[in-house]
């Protein structure tokens, strides 16, 4: 490798453009610090410099004694949905039943086409989203918009932290914020979960490692279904006021269909916080729209990024949020639909219970967690040959060692409940397995 450059934006653009031309692979090794400053006759701080510019534009990783190694170029990690043409009853893809759904656009209202310079939140949605969001914020809070949950993390994460900054999330993680991270360029800090959801002092431990924000779901979290208790809240608080530079980041997502009451985590000196409540579960995933109470500060540089003219979030989506959320029949529906996807959740619960395979006692969502001590790809293949198709708990793993089975329960009828429960006894008895089932 030839490595030029006299200050550390020269070696850094010299290493850069290797790897990009591929005259530097993925694996290799670069000079330790120390001799590529005597090969180019400049002061090791300043190589130092040009490969923490690397590491943190992901082009390199810097392993301690190891040194610095060239990455390999990101991919894409698994994703939601459904797989298309598969024969499989498909339980994996983590979608809500189309059946609850309302048609958004019968909803529509006639409006005037809305210009550029116009008003980037509407005032009928603006007024709809106070009312959810006035109980769980703080006072005096900034009200915004973003393309959904995931849309808002990113635009978030981007207005106040750099490529290689530390992240605390659950472990396991909601696959949309992992790609997420993953994408920005920021190192993940797993932060174990129970029943309860992030346990404090692994938060605790995260903070201390250097976190420079958490990402936490407060119910329903994706995919074990835990939500937060009272006491849990308080305890997370707690932690969280010990550190008030710390951006606090809160996905609920399930907001409108959740069967478990918001407890706060945002304390009282926390400096930089956001409350996301995306419509995607309730009102369609094509919706892609999610409601924000956030600092000023926060929504200050959510403006930059979602600057009038060229990046609010559309009007005609707007108008079937407001609609939506203002009819007494369809938010009715809302509620339904909530407590359909609660009971079928619970119907399989007992169908498992009932073959043996105990699961976490209270779970939200659109989805059942069944905790695993070993790699799930087992069962999950002899789910398949059964005809189910299941989501291996693997895949939301910010760290390895999260087993479990991800069973999307949101169109399962009683008697596939039972189905799935006798078939999956009959394939934990196979493999020895069933009476060694893991916890969350």
């Amino acid at each position: 490798m030839k490595i030029t450059g006299q200050t550390a934006s020269a070696v850094f653009d010299s290493i850069r453009q290797q790897i990009l031309s591929g005259a530097l692979e993925p694996g290799q090794l670069l000079p330790p610090v120390r001799d590529l400053a005597l090969q180019l006759q400049i002061n090791r701080n300043t190589v130092a410099a040009a490969y923490k510019r690397l590491d943190a534009a992901g082009l390199a990783q810097t392993q301690g004694r190891r040194g610095t190694v060239v990455t390999a170029p990101p991919v894409v990690g698994a994703q939601e949905g459904s797989a298309a043409g598969s024969a499989l009853h498909d339980l994996s893809s983590g979608n809500p039943d189309p059946q609850w759904l309302p048609d958004l656009r019968g909803l529509l209202p006639a409006r005037a086409p809305r210009l550029y310079g116009a008003p980037t939140i509407d005032a009928p949605l603006e007024r709809l989203a106070r009312a959810q969001l006035d109980p769980d914020c703080p006072p005096g809070y900034a009200l915004e918009l973003s393309h959904g949950a995931v849309d808002a993390i990113e635009r978030v994460l981007g207005s106040w932290l750099v490529p290689g900054d530390r992240v605390a999330v659950e472990n396991p993680c909601f696959l949309g914020s992992l790609n997420t991270l993953r994408a920005g360029g920021h190192a993940t800090l797993a932060v174990a979960i129970d029943e309860h959801g992030m346990v404090p002092a692994a938060l605790a431990a995260a903070l201390e490692a250097g976190a420079r924000a958490v990402l936490l779901t407060p119910r329903a979290h994706n995919p074990t279904g835990a939500s937060l208790s009272q006491r849990r809240a308080r305890e997370l608080r707690q932690v969280l006021e010990r550190h008030p530079q710390v951006l606090v980041l809160v996905d609920d997502h399930f907001a409108a269909l959740s069967q478990q009451p918001y407890h706060s985590v945002i304390a009282p000196r926390t400096r930089r916080w956001v409350l996301v409540r995306s419509l995607s579960k309730a009102l369609g995933p094509d919706l892609r729209l999610a409601v924000l109470g956030c600092d000023a500060d926060t929504a200050a540089r959510l403006r930059l990024r979602m600057a009038p003219g060229t990046g609010w979030v559309s009007h005609l989506l707007q108008d079937a949020a407001a609609a939506a959320l203002g009819s007494a029949r369809v938010m009715a529906r809302v509620a339904k639909a909530g407590r359909d996807y609660a009971q079928r959740c619970q119907v399989l619960q007992q169908a498992l219970g009932e073959q043996g395979i105990h699961t976490p006692a209270v779970m939200d969502g659109l989805n059942l967690w069944v905790p695993l001590a070993a790699d799930s790809q087992p069962l999950v293949l002899a789910m398949a040959q059964r005809g189910w198709q299941l989501r291996g708990g693997e895949v939301f793993a910010v760290q390895p060692g999260v087993h479990g089975l991800r069973i999307t329960t949101a169109m399962l009828t009683a008697g596939d409940a039972r189905r799935v429960a006798l078939d999956l006894r009959q394939a934990l008895e196979d493999q020895g397995a069933l009476g060694v089932l893991g916890r969350t």
